[in-house]
């Protein structure tokens, strides 16, 4: 059962500023993880993110895209059924952390 995919508005366009080739990455990871986003604990492809001194990320996930050196941040609405794409960016000094904990506190419902 692949889950619902929907994305932040922001990450939208951090998709759209991506070139052709690193946007095929992006859907594919996304296409592939949906199918379990779940923690790799839970039988998933998901890995969690921590507390960390510059970003608060406990109940979110990443995909790393190793190669291309991107990142895809996302959060799982359980009830819903439901990955939720935070942020899509490049991991540089952690910046792409520092980012998808502004945009997740930005949105307290979330």
């Amino acid at each position: 059962m692949n889950w619902k995919v929907s994305y932040l508005p922001e990450a939208n366009k951090d998709l759209e500023r991506l070139d052709n080739s690193q946007k095929l990455l992006v859907l594919k990871a996304v296409a592939k993880v949906s199918s379990n986003p779940k923690s790799k604990s839970e039988g998933g492809y998901g890995t969690p993110l921590g507390n960390r001194n510059t970003a608060k990320l406990a109940d979110l996930f990443k995909i790393k895209l190793k190669r291309s050196g991107l990142r895809i941040v996302y959060k799982l609405v359980r009830t819903n059924d439901e990955m939720l794409i935070i942020i899509v960016g490049a991991r540089a000094d952690n910046e792409v952390y520092i980012e998808a904990d502004r945009r997740i506190h930005k949105r307290t419902s979330l």
